[in-house]
């Protein structure tokens, strides 16, 4: 039987602050949709555009939740028709160097042959 061996981790602040994160950003497309939000406001249609595998349904849910989190922020224009727009919050603009050191992990596992 082998000994087991005791963690020398330091102990996470509680709440954990990785778990807090990692919920803000949580659920499919959610990432995406701040990577794309990240060089300004967009419509409904543009992200659609912008993240085509995404259902409309999963990015209208994806975009309340964001919104309820105070990532993403909903501007109705005064259009005719009148639209809406979804930009980042302050929040939400903190999160992208978070998103950019995890693509660039990726870009590494990816040169190294991981795949999922």
């Amino acid at each position: 039987m082998l000994k087991r061996r005791k963690n020398i981790s330091p102990k996470p602040p509680e709440p954990c602050a990785l778990t807090e994160c990692m919920q803000v950003i949580a659920g499919a497309w959610a990432p995406n949709v701040v990577w794309v939000l990240r060089e300004g406001p967009r419509r409904f249609s543009e992200l659609e555009e912008d993240i085509p595998p995404v259902s409309a349904k999963v990015l209208s849910t994806r975009l309340r939740e964001l919104e309820q989190r105070g990532v993403v922020r909903r501007k109705v224009c005064d259009t005719k028709p009148p639209s809406v727009e979804y930009s980042l919050t302050t929040l939400g603009k903190e999160l992208i160097p978070a998103l950019d050191a995890i693509v660039e992990v990726g870009h590494k596992l990816k040169a190294k042959g991981y795949s999922v």
